[in-house]
């Protein structure tokens, strides 16, 4: 093989491992067969072998794979050069995988890891996943606790995208990155994770090199895989993971072997020593990118070409903006117009450069590194410049817009059922956890991307019309407090009240006391609004903090949310309110009559 950028194996160690989690995970495991697998994969000279304490049948089987890698090492003469690789920070929750990266499960997993392989140290404890409930950079410290508290020697992250290694970076000492790269797999590639490895002389261990177990079969029906393996009598696997091998930076593939004829196969591709020719069919075939071009070059592009890519959140108002270029007579890309997928704009914007366009507008969700570089490539080879237009519009202001856009098309909002229809159809439509979703995988643009410019746009919402009126939203529980009559006394009496609540399979008849108290006060339209609909991630748009029930009754009765004022008792009160732009009023409701 060739020479390597330092990394965290030494540079004669075998670069192939043992990817261990379906030796555990699997319906029909076998152990014995798994102890011959590990076997061989010792034999065979292998080094590295990646386990988790997760890796078992559920939350009742943590650990086993730990324990089964412990004694099979041990049987074979294996423990003194194994480089375990462990993961924590992982719930098993009703046979899903739950990330957990709390600082004191990471502590909790990692000396479960530790007991658990009985005297084998982990030579790299890493965590499986950023945990979106808890902040990124509290998961990091804790890793850099363990090295700190000499529990491991070494840490590192999993499935992370640039922003978030760049982040770990700065705050923990990152020996290795483990992520999805495959023929199959290019977000890694295409998302600048393996360029900054390089650059960083990390790490990278590619896990799922071919594809994973539902989809490797595929390899076999890719046409330069195939004729590629051929000249060398090897399998589409064994060059697929050679392919990789080869990759910028310390690259090591952990396939997950099952058998010991697997690790074999896996073995010999570390001795395939591809040629540039081939690795260039391969790079073009399974998406590897081409180095962005600097900023400075990027703007030094052909001045008569001007690629516009508006990107940001569903909702920020991104149609918006294009509409503005093509009244300037910009082509417009729109995948909701066009269908298909971001790769296929991608296309058709280079037919349209290729046929003489040389202004185009692109306005997609555009939420990640990966999905944003086919179109800088492609502006590129047509020389033409790429600039970014963010939207960085906070999450609220874009489900008011979302929710907007429902009462537009509907005149009122869907219930979960028909929102979940909808959303396969109709494009823009969406239930809240998709754009919540997209939020958290947004990683923002910047001109090292390949850009020539990139434009952050804060969003500000329209001013109301001048014949909007004011109105009041009353939390039902608001009104058991008695203070809420000195409230609504000064309120101009026609003002529309709405009272409103969320009552898991409640019925509109739960609201009636409520009303009836604030009818005696109050001369204005005054209905009540019920979202019954379950707990846990939201699958309509009306139960608060959402704005769904507030923006229908605005709508109705002619009122700017943002001239109101709103009645609470919560926190998600409160946050309905800044959602809103309405004055806000909190009561408590112990101090009910």
């Amino acid at each position: 093989m060739s020479a390597r950028s330092a990394g965290w194996l030494t540079s004669d160690e075998l670069r192939v491992g043992l990817g261990c989690m379906r030796l555990s995970t699997d319906e029909d495991r076998d152990e014995e067969r798994a102890l011959a697998t590990i076997a061989e994969a010792v034999r065979s000279g292998i080094t590295v072998f990646d386990t988790a304490r997760s890796y078992g049948r559920g939350a009742d089987d943590l650990g086993h794979n730990e324990r089964l890698l412990a004694r099979a090492l041990r049987a074979c003469g294996g423990a003194s050069s194994a480089r375990i690789v462990t993961k924590g920070g992982m719930a098993r929750v009703g046979g899903r995988w739950i990330p957990d990266g709390r600082a004191r499960t990471i502590r909790a997993d990692c000396e479960a890891s530790v007991e658990t392989l009985d005297g084998l140290t982990p030579d790299l404890y890493l965590v499986h996943a950023p945990d979106p409930r808890t902040p990124w950079r509290t998961t990091v410290r804790a890793l850099a606790r363990l090295v700190d508290d000499d529990l491991v020697p070494r840490v590192g992250v999993s499935n992370v995208n640039r922003a978030q290694l760049d982040e770990a970076l700065e705050l923990a000492p990152i020996a290795a990155v483990e992520i999805a790269v495959s023929p199959l797999d290019d977000q890694a590639l295409r998302g600048g994770v393996v360029e900054r490895c390089a650059e960083r002389e990390i790490t990278v261990v590619a896990h799922s090199p071919l594809g994973g177990p539902r989809r490797a079969p595929a390899l076999q029906r890719r046409a330069p895989l195939v004729e590629i393996a051929r000249a060398y009598g090897a399998s589409a696997a064994e060059v697929a993971l050679a392919w990789l091998l080869g990759l910028e930076g310390d690259v090591v593939v952990i396939p997950g072997a099952r058998r010991p004829e697997t690790v074999r196969s896996g073995v010999r591709a570390a001795t395939l020593e591809l040629e540039p020719a081939e690795r260039e069919r391969l790079d073009e075939a399974f998406g590897r990118p081409r180095p962005a071009r600097p900023a400075a070059r990027a703007r030094r592009a052909r001045a008569d070409g001007d690629v516009v890519v508006v990107m940001g959140i569903p909702g920020a108002g991104k149609s918006g903006v294009a509409a503005e270029y093509v009244e300037r007579g910009y082509e417009r890309l729109n995948r909701d117009e066009r269908g298909g997928s971001l790769r296929d704009l991608a296309t058709a914007l280079d037919e349209a450069l290729a046929a003489g366009s040389r202004r185009v507008v692109l306005d997609n969700t555009y939420l990640t590194r990966a999905a944003r570089s086919h179109v800088i490539e492609t502006a590129a080879r047509h020389d033409v410049s790429a600039r970014c237009i963010w939207l960085d519009a906070p999450l609220a202001q874009a489900q008011v817009n979302v929710v907007e856009r429902l009462l537009d098309r509907f005149g009122s909002l869907p219930s979960p059922e028909e929102l979940d229809e909808l959303s396969r159809t109709e494009p823009g439509i969406m239930p809240p956890t998709r754009q919540m979703r997209a939020l958290r995988e947004l990683e923002p643009p910047v001109e090292d991307e390949g850009f020539a410019t990139v434009e952050r746009v804060e969003f500000v919402r329209a001013a109301p019309r001048d014949e909007a009126s004011s109105g009041v939203f009353v939390a039902a529980a608001a009104v058991r407090n008695p203070d809420w009559r000195a409230l609504v006394e000064p309120t101009e009496a026609s003002a529309p009240y709405l009272v409103f609540d969320w009552i898991p399979g409640g019925g509109p008849d739960e609201l009636a006391s409520a009303v009836a108290e604030l009818a005696r006060a109050v001369t204005g339209p005054l209905e009540s609004a019920l979202c019954p609909h379950p707990g846990g991630p939201p699958t309509c748009w009306c139960r608060p903090p959402l704005p769904g029930l507030a923006l229908a009754f605005a709508r109705h009765h002619g009122v700017d949310p943002a001239r109101s004022l709103l009645l609470g008792t919560s926190t998600a009160h409160r946050t309905l309110a800044a959602t809103l732009g309405a004055r806000y009023v909190h009561l408590l409701p112990e101090q009910a009559a």
